[in-house]
């Protein structure tokens, strides 16, 4: 078994411990003392003493600046997420803006197209585009209670596009001048020669029936002519276009794979005559209270009944 000798470190330990607190202790009541003169005594001391202990401070000085760059490092992160965020939500305001700026144009095109003023007109924006090798047409989200009536024309920005062909109460069916189903007559010009437009269920429709194929040429412009009432007269439909199989055919005016407003145009047909014995002949009366104008001798004889004594000349 060794003995240990007496231990000396650790009271020496202690005593130094002791002795640097009460110097501690000693430098922060010297420091927290107000006085001029212990100003100047402290001014003294650090221009002593802090000047020979710059290598000293060198490792406090770089630890304090990188940890300043963590800092600067964690807010420039923050401040890249955030500005991330912010531009995933711009790009979505974007695209909102970039669709109501097409829907505005769209409208806007609509309102420039010139047209008969005493036609009115009711915006209807596309549903379904039901379009098949059979039947051409669109869905539009007005209808009866709308004022709709089947039979009128639909315009979008440029040019006709088809008529209504089925009225729902909230809801009516367009019918594209592509659909087989689909009969107008149109008048080319400038030469004004008249043709019928026959869908054929091709972008391309056919004009047939032209009264004299030689005056018409491609490029042509073509509009509705008004006969028979189907649609009111001098609305654009499109160019004239000569197809791969030398027949003349229609470039729509209207842009077909981009129908998403259309404008429903009320045009209201001509009374009918209901009695035709009311009207009256040009040049046998002038009014219900004129004179009655001198009738030939043809119509005398005929208006005189020889049974009738007080016809008689």
């Amino acid at each position: 078994m060794v003995r240990k000798g007496p231990d000396f470190v650790t009271p020496i330990r202690r005593v130094l411990i002791a002795l640097m607190a009460l110097a501690l202790l000693a430098l922060f009541l010297f420091w927290r003392i107000d006085s001029p003169r212990a100003e100047q005594m402290r001014t003294a001391l650090i221009d002593r003493i802090v000047p020979r202990f710059e290598w000293a401070l060198v490792p406090v000085t770089r630890v304090s600046q990188m940890i300043a760059g963590f800092q600067s490092y964690a807010r420039i992160y923050e401040q890249n997420q955030e500005l991330r965020r912010e531009l995933q939500r711009m790009t979505a305001w974007k695209e909102a803006a970039v669709q109501l700026e097409q829907e505005n144009s769209k409208l806007l095109a609509q309102n420039n197209v010139r047209i008969d003023p005493a036609l009115t007109s009711v915006t209807g924006v596309v549903m379904v585009d039901s379009g098949s090798a059979f039947r051409q047409s669109v869905l539009l989200n007005v209808g009866a209670q709308d004022g709709i009536v089947e039979g009128w024309a639909t315009m979008d920005g440029l040019g006709l596009v088809g008529r209504i062909s089925g009225v729902g109460l909230r809801t009516s069916r367009v019918v594209l001048l592509t659909d087989p189903s689909s009969r107008i007559p149109v008048i080319v010009q400038p030469t004004g020669e008249r043709a019928l437009l026959t869908g054929d269920n091709t972008p391309l429709p056919l004009l047939e029936f032209i009264e004299t194929s030689d005056n018409v040429r491609p490029g042509d412009r073509v509009v509705t002519s008004g006969d028979g009432g189907v649609f009111p007269p001098n609305l654009l439909v499109g160019q004239v276009a000569q197809g791969s199989d030398g027949r003349m055919r229609l470039r729509t005016a209207a842009d077909y794979g981009r129908l998403e407003f259309l404008r429903v145009l009320r045009s209201h047909p001509a009374e009918a005559v209901a009695d035709s014995d009311a009207v009256i002949r040009p040049g046998r009366w002038n009014g219900p209270a004129g004179p009655q104008l001198p009738q030939s001798p043809v119509e005398a004889a005929e208006a005189t009944d020889p049974l009738d004594p007080g016809t008689a000349p």
